[in-house]
């Protein structure tokens, strides 16, 4: 039984961004170090299980909860951002967006030697950044092992566009 109840440290705030969303904001927990050490507890349970080498953040929150965990797990942190926020060469993805289409850069040798990959974000929604995630991670020359999340918004389905064969964990689900 987790020490901190996370749920309530979620805040769930009607119509933002646009009418109609109920946007579940992780800031009140972040704003508790007991609530952030539980988070971080939680994940790293998702480690020992998937014995990554690497933790993969998701700009920007993913970075957020993927440095403390991948400090906490004695691993490295690789950040996976937009186009032009990282030195040197990199490899990029484009993928599409609901209304439209974006990209997400990695740098070149990020992964170099193929390591074990676990990709780490605060929220699964529709999936496709997490999935652009696996792809760029795979092109990058990882091996992606898993996604572990701390909010999924289960009736947005994005679970179903991550690869199948691979361990999804979510430390809170929303309908």
């Amino acid at each position: 039984m987790p020490s901190v109840d996370l749920a309530s440290h979620i805040r769930t705030i009607p119509d933002f961004p646009k009418p109609g969303i109920l946007f579940r904001d992780i800031n009140p927990m972040l704003r508790s170090p007991e609530a952030v050490a539980e988070v971080i507890h939680q994940l790293s349970l998702v480690c020992e299980s998937t014995r990554p080498d690497l933790i993969v953040g998701i700009e920007s929150r993913g970075f957020i909860v993927g440095a403390p965990l991948a400090h906490q797990c004695g691993l490295g942190f690789v950040p996976v951002r937009k186009p032009g926020k990282l030195p040197g060469d990199v490899v990029g993805i484009d993928y599409s967006l609901e209304y439209g289409s974006d990209r997400l850069e990695i740098q070149a040798d990020a992964l170099a030697g193929q390591p074990r990959v676990l990709v780490v974000d605060d929220l699964l929604a529709t999936g496709g950044t997490a999935a652009a995630t696996a792809q760029l991670v795979t092109l990058g020359g990882g091996q992606l092992v898993g996604f572990a999340f701390v909010i999924e918004l289960k009736g947005l389905g994005g679970r179903t566009v991550l690869p199948q064969d691979q361990t999804v964990e979510s430390l809170l689900t929303y309908d």
